[in-house]
């Protein structure tokens, strides 16, 4: 057992009912030290555990015992020539390979020796003869099969056969984790994508309120996330909360770690409406919630950092209403006083946040199948891109354009974020989002900024395929274009900004988000 919790308690039931106990060296040390009878699996076997631990109950007693049918005669003749005594209970809890790889720098040494090997061996031989055997794999089980006990004088074939469900989905679960750990690092994909999800609870309803929805928990990732995380205040989540709270909370999260102030963000419908980076969460938030005043009503907010009095102060204005609030957390007066404001709006504490990036594979499913890819996590580097027109953009703006990428990433494509400097900190002013032509994309935009795009800053997720579109930008007061490039007529752009003394910036990476 890794996870000796209320093991002895469970123990010391099951020896009152009359059950004999048998263990390997550091459970049966916690046995014998709350005086326990309790015999070594070696003395068992006869070979004394060996290889680090690598070989204890890999052994024809144990798994003869666990897997004899002794209604079979030709089973209880060889169980009886060999001594096979009947195993009717098996106990495992198996090694924490999962618990291991999420801890910082972990070594690919440390994790291979997480992985189990007796243990599942057994978990699926006690499932597979659930007919007479238990199998019990979680100490979430142990009060369920006393009951059994004390009811019936043993365990039912109904609860055996629910016990052997439950094994099978640890050690498929366990082996998914593990194969996900090891084509991790792969720059490709592999063959066989596999996936471990379990069910962390049920949701009001789907995206609309006839469809039934459930969220699971991806027991191999290693980040921030608002999977799992029960509420501080509000009403149960839906779908789409869960849906735009994770969105809006990797957006917050990207801010941070771009520009190395606090990020915050105003997500509605699957896109950021306002977003910011400021030195401090009131003055992120206060950025981001005027980036679309009218669009953030009804709206998720993300924080990268605490929610302290003053920015909670900001999140309950009088003419603002707010789906969802996530942050690593409230401090005790901002939660308060959040309480005091919101009857309805949920409050997600997350944990320590900012950690590092996301890595590993995103997958979406299709009828039939599933889509997998590497998560785009490639963080905007000024450093790397290349001044294509007009005058060198200082440091503040470059590290504004920065931020703007990471919204445009954002972004549902074809995508262009407006924004700029406010008081040296990087904001949303307006954004085009999802349309099917980048000209559109840009007059939504420049209209959501209105006049704040005098001066501003335009990112756009993929390059312009003609000039039209940055004309539109120009027009509006835009001074700074930052894009892919990469079009056949990016001269054409080129030239427009050279003409216009507009900084134009080529990043070389295309963020489309669809």
């Amino acid at each position: 057992m890794s996870d000796k919790a209320g093991v002895a308690e469970f123990a010391r039931a099951l020896v009152t009912h009359g059950v004999e106990l048998v263990s390997t060296g550091g459970t049966a040390k916690v046995l014998r030290d709350a005086d326990l009878p309790v015999r070594d699996v070696s003395e068992l076997t006869g070979f004394p555990e060996m290889l680090d631990g690598r070989v204890k109950t890999l052994h024809p007693l144990v798994h003869g015992g666990i897997l004899g049918v002794e209604e079979i005669p030709e089973h209880a003749e060889a169980m009886s020539a060999h001594g096979i005594v009947p195993i009717d209970l098996v106990c495992i809890d198996l090694y924490p390979f999962e618990k291991t790889i999420a801890k910082p720098g972990v070594t690919l040494e440390e994790a291979i020796e997480q992985i189990d090997i007796g243990g599942p061996a057994m978990v699926r031989s006690a499932a597979k003869n659930h007919d007479r055997v238990a199998i019990v794999t979680s100490p979430g089980q142990y009060d369920t099969v006393l009951d059994d006990l004390s009811e019936y004088g043993g365990t039912t074939h109904g609860l055996r056969a629910k016990l052997a469900a439950a094994a099978f989905a640890r050690t498929s679960a366990y082996d998914a984790a593990i194969t996900s750990y090891l084509t991790a690092s792969e720059e490709g994909l592999p063959d066989t994508l596999s996936l471990r999800l379990d069910r962390a609870g049920e949701l009001r309803y789907g995206e609309n309120p006839h469809q039934p929805a459930a969220v699971y928990r991806d027991a191999g990732y290693v980040g921030s996330t608002v999977v799992g995380v029960e509420p501080l205040h509000g009403k149960a989540l839906s779908y789409n909360n869960l849906a735009d709270a994770s969105a809006a909370l990797e957006l917050a999260l990207d801010l941070a770690r771009t520009t190395g102030h606090v990020g915050a963000t105003v997500m509605k419908h699957a896109n950021p409406c306002g977003a910011a980076s400021a030195g401090t969460a009131e003055g992120a938030i206060d950025l981001a919630l005027m980036g679309d005043p009218v669009a953030a009503f009804g709206g998720i907010v993300a924080c990268s950092h605490a929610i302290d009095l003053s920015a909670a102060e900001r999140l309950s204005a009088k003419d603002l209403f707010l789906e969802v609030i996530v942050a690593p957390a409230f401090e005790g007066d901002a939660l308060e006083r959040l309480r005091q404001r919101w009857k309805t709006t949920r409050l997600l504490a997350i944990g320590d946040a900012i950690g590092h990036d996301r890595e590993g594979v995103m997958v979406r499913t299709l009828p039939g199948g599933a889509l997998a890819q590497r998560i785009d996590a490639l963080r905007p580097d000024p450093a790397a891109w290349t001044l294509a027109a007009g005058p060198k953009p200082s440091g503040d703006v470059l590290s504004a354009c920065a931020a703007l990428v990471c919204v445009s990433r954002a972004l549902t494509s074809n995508a262009v974020a407006v924004g700029g400097l406010v008081n040296d900190a990087a904001a949303l002013f307006g954004a085009g989002a999802g349309q099917m032509d980048r000209v559109t994309s840009c007059r939504l935009a420049v209209e959501k900024a209105g006049d704040r795009a005098q001066g501003g800053i335009a990112a756009s997720d993929g390059f312009f395929p003609f000039s039209d579109g940055p004309k539109m930008l120009i027009d509006a007061g835009v001074r700074t274009i930052v894009q892919p490039g990469g079009s056949k007529r990016d001269d054409e752009t080129v030239e427009l900004c050279e003409r216009e003394g507009v900084s134009l910036l080529m990043t070389g990476v295309r963020h489309f988000r669809h």
